[in-house]
């Protein structure tokens, strides 16, 4: 099965140099290109894609301003001229971010990344279908069991994510949002934007920390009327 592809960057040239690179690679469709996110809405609207190749500066809406608003489950691979957006970006939950001239070799190894992060996704969206106490992941080149009962946290870092179980920890390429989409709501929950707990693990709340045990993890402020009123609705015993 091949993954689909959006090309969206304002210059043709570059546009071009992505559209080759990618049918060069077999396992990837290229379904559609346009020059700004505005026009690229209308396209993901009517094709649903894996993976967008997304520029920064262009008219109208930029790159990272996409980003912000677009609620796309697609990886993102930024192509820029900017390096500077990059710790920006990573905190948007981008795949990669390749900057311009980009080698096909590290277009290619960006790819790679997508591909194991689709594989990953779809364990995970079959997993909980078959099972009610467990969930498979991709890692070290092979497919890991994970209780849901032995993992305590979550977190993101960079393009990667750490596991954390009550026997070990474990590094998969996947962002957090993927991850967040596809674990039961009710057993777990995103607490800050690098932060995704399980709810039967937390042990106290002491002001905006939650203490997990094994250590104590920050509530973001945005997320946190939210998160105590999901954690304690039904649960505190009160006067």
């Amino acid at each position: 099965m091949k993954l689909k592809c959006l090309i969206i960057d304002d210059e043709p040239i570059a546009r071009k140099l992505i559209e080759e690179f990618i049918g060069d690679i077999d396992y990837l469709e290229l379904v559609g290109q346009a020059e700004n996110p505005a026009r690229a809405i209308k396209i993901l609207e009517e094709h649903p894609v894996d993976i967008i190749f997304l520029d920064i500066n262009m008219p109208k809406i930029n790159g990272i301003s996409f980003l912000r608003s677009s609620k796309n489950t697609a990886s993102i691979i930024m192509t820029t001229a900017y390096a500077e957006y990059a710790v920006e970006a990573f905190e948007l939950d981008v795949l990669d971010y390749l900057v311009k001239p980009i080698p096909f070799e590290r277009f290619l190894k960006a790819c790679n990344k997508a591909k194991e992060v689709h594989e990953t996704k779809r364990q995970l969206l079959q997993s909980p279908q078959h099972a009610d106490d467990h969930f498979f992941i991709k890692c070290d080149n092979q497919i890991e069991k994970v209780l849901y009962n032995e993992l305590i946290y979550a977190e993101a870092m960079l393009n990667y994510v750490i596991l954390y179980t009550e026997s070990r920890k474990m590094i998969v390429y996947i962002t957090l949002k993927s991850l967040e989409e596809q674990l039961p709501v009710n057993r777990f929950i995103k607490v800050h934007k690098s932060f995704i707990v399980n709810r039967s693990k937390i042990k106290s709340i002491e002001g905006n920390m939650l203490n997990m045990g094994t250590t104590k993890i920050t509530i973001s402020q945005n997320l946190r009327e939210k998160v105590l009123e999901e954690i304690l609705k039904d649960r505190m015993i009160r006067r």
